[in-house]
């Protein structure tokens, strides 16, 4: 079982960051599913698709799995970080 729970970040004025993170209940780790980027004015579409999206993502795969175990929440938040910047980093370099 896990407890879901969501983390937050201003970025600026006009961007937020929400972190969308678990905590198994049975080990104490700590996991972030995904990162939700909404820019002003938020839309209900864009909200909506993000929640499908969460939803989504938790019923293919225990976020565990998809993204490693952590024993505390800034541990996993700063690994979500990383991974997923150098992942553009490449992205970026084969364009």
């Amino acid at each position: 079982m896990y407890r879901a729970f969501d983390v937050w970040k201003r970025s600026g004025s006009h961007l937020l960051v929400r972190y969308r993170c678990f905590e198994d209940l049975g080990t104490g780790m700590f996991c972030v599913q995904s990162a939700d980027f909404y820019k002003s004015p938020v839309s209900d579409d864009r909200v909506q698709e993000l929640e499908t999206q969460y939803l989504e993502l938790l019923l293919e795969e225990s976020p565990f799995k998809r993204s490693g175990s952590f024993s505390t929440i800034d541990e996993a938040i700063l690994d979500h970080i990383e991974t997923f910047d150098v992942a553009e980093r490449a992205r970026q370099a084969k364009r």
